[in-house]
């Protein structure tokens, strides 16, 4: 921003991740002056630049040389020697990366958005410097997300043990990685170097992986991860690294794991360092996230946040409708977000991916619930693609038919659980979703047929 330019805005955001960047597009599509202020160089935050699009490139690289590897001779496809060559690999992700984080660039400028780099911090509720620069406007959002949790007695050191910032960035493929944390991250990563040949380990605290997902989704997707080479040890609490050695205890049982690297995934915490929030009168919960109302509002007058800094699934998805959400509040318009259809996905192969209410935990509630599964295994569209593993599952009200939610573990989970959250959105039931015209053949008509199970009609299983 040029001196002449002045600095007084409508809407200021703090941070330009999907959250941030979202919610400034949307504030200047509604008409207000807007400054968008990030502490990185590039636009996009953790998940542009270092988080969900990077390692969805590498995962997508790496099941290629999977497939090449252990699936093209099947289709009759000869291809002689497959290997890899790393630094073309990590160069595509890079590649991957430049193009988003310019493309928000642009998208920025064309909407005539004010980006600021440096990073911000409140002189008061309606006032933050940046540099030397102040800056003032009626509305500030904090969009400035999350950053990988620190093990006390395992502290990142950028070379042995890492964070999934470093592990998309690996110069060589280590031949033994212990992953601490058996959640998206860890899971994907680590199948990330597994497919490039590392001997790779999941270390996980609690009894299960994916611990969020229902115990049958999660013993089948265990055993399918097993099966492509990923050891997997659960409810093991890990002590400490020395001399390239991981100890872990489960019980009265000592463990120890050889690693070249220890990528740690236990977690994200909310990001509001150097904020002053102090100064803005800006409170924090027992967790350190930003207290905020229903409508994303703080305790100070006109700050508000977003994203992975207030209480919430910290999903770059979600931060972008509370943006969105909140740049239509300060206009003056009905923002809206549903908290309670926020999809997940974890991004191996197959996909695991939920919305809603799982079984396990509507059985724990005490709600009556039908529920309907369909293996991919009998579906068309897998069998012809090679992927059968997995299925479709469907929990509905066992009074009213109401979709409660859904889980599926499946090639491209994630795409499929989107007409689920529709139905969902709409409050639809399982008939609905199960008399929805599905195209055949695809991998979608196992969601219909799901639905169909709910109420034990599927057509095409006994």
């Amino acid at each position: 921003m040029s001196s002449s330019e002045s600095s007084s805005f409508d809407l200021i955001v703090i941070g330009a991740g999907p959250g941030g960047y979202v919610c400034a597009f949307r504030a200047a599509q509604l008409g207000l002056k807007v400054a968008l202020i990030e502490k990185r160089s590039t636009l996009g935050g953790t998940c542009l630049n270092v988080g969900c699009i990077p390692s969805k490139a590498l995962l997508h690289s790496s099941e290629h040389l999977a497939w090449a590897k252990h699936h093209a001779a099947e289709h009759g496809i000869k291809l002689g020697s497959v290997e890899l060559d790393l630094a073309a690999f990590l160069k595509r992700k890079d590649d991957v990366v430049t193009k988003l984080v310019g493309g928000v660039s642009q998208l920025a400028k064309a909407r005539k958005i004010s980006v600021i780099t440096g990073a911000a911090s409140f002189v008061a509720a309606n006032t933050v410097a940046v540099g030397d620069q102040k800056l003032t406007a009626k509305n500030i959002v904090i969009a400035t997300g999350s950053a990988p949790v620190e093990l006390p007695f395992m502290k990142f050191d950028g070379k042995t043990v890492v964070s999934s910032d470093h592990a998309i960035a690996f110069d060589s493929v280590p031949k033994k990685l212990v992953v601490v944390g058996g959640g998206a991250i860890g899971l994907e990563l680590g199948s990330v170097w597994s497919r490039l040949g590392s001997e790779v380990t999941v270390v996980e605290f609690l009894p299960k992986i994916a611990a969020g997902y229902d115990d049958d989704i999660v013993r089948n997707f265990t055993r399918i991860l097993q099966k492509q080479g990923l050891k997997i040890e659960v409810g093991a609490k890990v002590t400490g690294f020395a001399n390239g050695v991981l100890t872990a205890e489960r019980g009265t049982e000592k463990l120890s794991f050889p690693a070249d690297k220890v990528l740690v995934s236990v977690g994200r915490r909310p990001f509001t360092d150097g904020l002053g929030l102090d100064k803005a009168g800006v409170q924090l919960d027992e967790k350190k996230r930003i207290k905020v109302d229903a409508h994303l509002k703080t305790t100070a007058p006109g700050v508000w946040a977003i994203g992975d800094v207030v209480a919430g699934p910290m999903l770059a998805h979600k931060a972008e409708e509370d943006g969105v959400a909140v740049a239509e509040w300060i206009a003056g318009k009905a923002g809206h977000v549903n908290w309670d259809l926020v999809p997940a996905i974890v991004y191996t192969n197959p996909e695991v991916a939920s919305v809603g209410l799982g079984e396990d935990a509507a059985k724990a509630a005490g709600r009556a619930v039908n529920v309907g599964k369909f293996n991919f295994a009998a579906n068309g569209r897998a069998i012809s693609a090679g992927a059968t593993d997995g299925y479709v599952k469907i929990i509905a009200d066992a009074k009213t038919d109401k979709i409660l939610g859904a889980q599926i573990l499946g090639h491209n989970a994630g795409e499929l659980i989107s007409e689920v959250v529709t139905h969902m959105e709409y409050g639809g039931s399982a008939e609905d979703l199960a008399r929805t015209i599905h195209a055949h053949p695809t991998m979608s008509e196992s969601v219909k047929e799901a639905a169909l199970a709910v109420s034990k009609s599927a057509l095409h299983a006994i």
